[in-house]
């Protein structure tokens, strides 16, 4: 491929007095770009606090069962959108299907809030799941592709941060609605239109976000894409960057992507079976039965409803600062390390939490060391489990596997996440608290054990290299 002699192009100069500040403009863009992760934190941890208010008789009346379906409908959209998102953002533009997903945030935000029966929440929340899941895919891809390579990381990894800001604001919303109306049934509708207000300011940013300048150069747009990388990058640097974009273009354009047949061989099949278990295993553990029904398990241990509001706020708080940790350690202990350890605090906590309800039943201490357990396993999962499975699952693939390989094991982890949501609380209704925790560190420990046998270490390593010990360790 013949590079575009930069400085001889008109079309890709920008106008004299258009210049910005690449760093300042940089960092507004990630700004704006991860209220779409905020969205995502607060539409998944906002039905946390509205539950107990929506299942009233007077309400929505619902069943152990159709609580599960409302929690969970939201998952299994998101499981469509993450698969149609991505695709949709290569045929439209990222930016574009950034706007197409504020819009969605929107109006499903309002269906939900206004939404007459069961019927129609699950339908709404279904839609609201389209947008989780398409969010899930899209913004990291444009933050990758915006975000220089000595900062990718750091830029990427901030999307999961508001994820979890996003839950955490769910949680204190929640806390101040229950208390200010505890006797008002329809306090659940003031929870979830809230969602509304950061949907528009994501509406409003994305009219000042530029496209992705990788996918205008993969669209034969180059003079588009270096007025973009001028904005984002100084002049040499974004000159020296388009060279590498065209070149790294029309090297996948001459790689031969894998498909289903390939499974036969030993090494494929291997790496893909542990992407699977590694999704799989991030959402066995029952992480979501505490952002989805934190307040529900509070409840169950002893707490009133005001109260246990209240207190899921410190689940938020350990969540948020724990993947604050998670963050500054990415890159300073080995990947395998952090992610047994990670598994190991969780199984300890699951234990901890099942043997207490067991021992302490009708104990007033109850409430408080469920609490104290479900932090503990918030610490160790948001820390190390939450921001070590998608790396993983960046790292662990070759260019070739990575469209079947993170396609399948992202389908095999929204389907767990889904399975949790939907059954969680019937297990809870069903099988008490203690059982069902129990269940949850069953999962917790297999995959330990799987991993601690099969999870290599991919820190430090490029992606031929680890294609290469994959091969060997077939052998």
């Amino acid at each position: 491929m013949e590079n575009v002699k930069l400085s001889n192009d008109p079309s890709v100069q920008i106008e004299p007095g258009k210049e910005k500040d690449p760093k300042k403009f940089l960092k507004l863009v990630t700004i704006v770009s991860t209220f779409g992760g905020l969205l995502f934190g607060y539409d998944t941890g906002v039905i946390n606090g509205a539950l107990p208010f929506m299942a009233r008789p007077d309400q929505l009346n619902l069943t152990p069962f159709t609580e599960g379906v409302v929690a969970s409908s939201l998952v299994l959209g998101a499981a469509f959108g993450s698969l149609f998102g991505g695709r949709l953002a290569d045929n439209k533009g990222r930016r574009k299907v950034i706007l197409y997903l504020a819009m969605l945030f929107f109006f499903a935000s309002i269906g939900c809030a206004i939404a007459p029966n069961t019927t129609v929440m699950v339908g709404f929340r279904f839609l609201l799941g389209l947008a989780v899941g398409g969010a899930s895919v899209v913004i990291p891809s444009y933050l990758a592709e915006m975000a220089p390579s000595d900062r990718r990381g750091v830029l990427v990894t901030q999307n999961e941060l508001m994820i979890v800001t996003g839950q955490f604001l769910a949680y204190v919303s929640n806390a101040a609605i229950g208390s200010t109306f505890e006797d008002a049934g329809h306090a659940w509708r003031y929870m979830l239109v809230i969602a509304t207000l950061p949907a528009i300011a994501l509406w409003i940013g994305v009219l000042i976000l530029p496209e992705s300048p990788r996918w205008l150069a993969s669209k034969g747009k180059i003079g588009e894409a270096f007025k973009i990388l001028q904005q984002i990058r100084s002049e040499s640097i974004a000159q020296q960057e388009l060279k590498e974009i065209q070149g790294h273009i029309a090297k996948e354009q001459n790689t031969e992507k894998m498909s289903f047949k390939d499974l036969r061989t030993p090494w494929v099949r291997r790496i893909v079976i542990l992407g699977i278990s590694i999704g799989a295993t991030s959402q066995l553990v029952g992480i979501n039965s505490i952002m989805y029904y934190g307040t529900q398990i509070l409840e169950s241990s002893g707490f009133g409803t005001k109260t246990a509001l209240i207190a899921n706020v410190a689940n938020g708080v350990i969540a948020v600062v724990a993947v604050i940790v998670g963050m500054s350690l990415l890159h300073k202990v080995n990947r395998r390390t952090m992610m047994l350890t990670g598994l190991t605090g969780v199984t300890v906590a699951l234990i901890a939490i099942g043997i207490s309800a067991t021992v302490l039943t009708e104990s007033p201490a109850l409430p408080y060391v469920v609490l104290s357990m479900t932090v503990l396993y918030l610490a160790f999962f948001q820390g190390a489990v939450g921001p070590l499975t998608w790396l993983l699952l960046a790292e662990i693939f070759p260019a070739r596997l990575r469209g079947i390989g993170m396609g399948t094991a992202v389908l095999f982890l929204w389907i767990c996440n889904f399975l949790v949501g939907l059954f969680f609380p019937v297990l809870l209704d069903g099988i008490g608290l203690s059982n069902t925790f129990f269940i949850f560190a069953v999962f917790s420990i297999g995959g330990l054990v799987y991993l601690a046998k099969y999870l290599p270490e991919t820190r430090g390593l490029s992606l031929e290299q680890i294609e290469a010990n994959f091969k060997q360790g077939s052998k």
